[in-house]
């Protein structure tokens, strides 16, 4: 198994000694407790009161300018010194902000994580036993009752939606510029964009070149979402829909002189034996001079080892809720999917936005 570098340095030897693994035991069994309290410590404004106050605010002050209970303060407060994220002046009685209160605060990627396990995944969870035995999302139910979570995207409470895009848009918006660069570098003028959501990027595609046509296939309710989220915007008139379940065994991929077929963020919401019948699916429509770009985030090419810690637990999300069967994939994991399905890796681009890889794929 190969790994970038600074993944090697920190999965393939023990750093720490035996006190500090006991503590991250205990932090691992306390994980809930853990989780719900600095997520109050933001929604309260309690960091945000301790970052703004440089001498630091007592229990008593932080009563007074929160509003809460004396023992509301008390049990958040100190169970964040245990935590990690406040500090307290022992002469004083004062509390501030640590680096780790900062980044829980400050840091738009960890927020982002915070509200997607808070709103969509925390009660499913609980189900993770059951959907890793019998690889069906079974937690889902605490959501509503589909068989993946993309039939339901349009249907799951505000809140939840707004957390799953969120979410979704963050990682992937972050890309979009480098990855024009390197779709639109032979002028593609027909470009197929499958699993295009609620098309973000196919409007950036249409903002980028005047020449190309976008067709975005994808389920039915996602199409509807798409409609309404590209109306009356700029370029909005070469974007076309081909509604389809690609996890149909009838389902193709609609004919066409494809110069681009666009994949982000779609085949890590799939099983391997699903991803071969897909990427067969799209060899079928593609001529030899087709590229095929599929734009994952692989969670053994990423340049810093926190980025891969959240995607190794983006893949329990996908366990427990999204579908059951699919993960963040180790990239030699995909390659070998596209080999098996007739299709070959011609050039791999790293580094493109927030740890994404695009494999760029060609017919032999």
């Amino acid at each position: 198994m190969h790994l970038f570098p600074a993944l090697s340095k920190k999965y393939c030897q023990e750093h720490m000694s035996a006190g500090e693994a006991q503590r991250l035991a205990q932090f691992i069994a306390w994980a809930p407790m853990v989780f719900q309290v600095s997520r109050l410590m933001v929604k309260f404004g309690i960091l945000d009161l301790l970052r703004d106050n440089q001498d630091g605010l007592t229990q008593d002050e932080l009563v007074e300018r929160t509003k809460l209970s004396a023992y509301t303060i008390k049990i958040l407060v100190e169970a964040s010194l245990s935590i990690g994220t406040v500090l307290v002046d022992e002469e004083t009685g004062r509390f501030s902000l640590s680096k780790t209160g900062w980044f829980l605060l400050t840091d738009d990627s960890t927020r982002v994580n915070m509200d997607f396990n808070h709103d969509v995944n925390y009660r499913g969870l609980f189900y993770l036993e059951e959907a890793l035995k019998n690889e069906k999302p079974e937690g889902l139910k605490t959501l509503g009752s589909w068989p993946t979570i993309y039939e339901g995207l349009s249907q799951l409470p505000e809140d939840v939606q707004k957390s799953w895009f969120g979410f979704d848009h963050f990682y992937s918006d972050h890309s979009f510029d480098e990855a024009l660069k390197i779709v639109f570098a032979h002028n593609p003028q027909q470009l197929m964009d499958v699993g295009g959501n609620t098309g973000r990027f196919a409007l950036r595609c249409v903002n980028h070149s005047n020449n190309v046509q976008v067709t975005i296939v994808d389920l039915p309710g996602q199409i509807g979402m798409m409609r309404n989220n590209i109306q009356g915007k700029p370029g909005a008139e070469r974007i076309g829909d081909y509604p389809a379940n690609m996890l149909d065994e009838n389902t193709k991929l609609p004919q066409g002189e494809w110069d681009v077929i666009w994949m982000s963020q779609f085949l890590d919401c799939f099983s391997e034996a699903q991803i071969v019948a897909i990427l067969q699916k799209a060899a079928a429509v593609m001529n030899p001079q087709t590229r095929l770009f599929i734009m994952e985030t692989f969670w053994d090419r990423q340049r810093y080892e926190t980025t891969a810690l959240c995607l190794t637990m983006t893949s329990v999300y996908f366990t427990a809720l999204a579908n059951g069967n699919s993960k963040m994939y180790h990239s030699e994991d995909m390659a070998r999917l596209i080999e098996k399905a007739g299709l070959k890796v011609v050039h791999t681009h790293d580094g493109v936005g927030r740890g994404h890889s695009i494999l760029e794929v060609m017919k032999p």
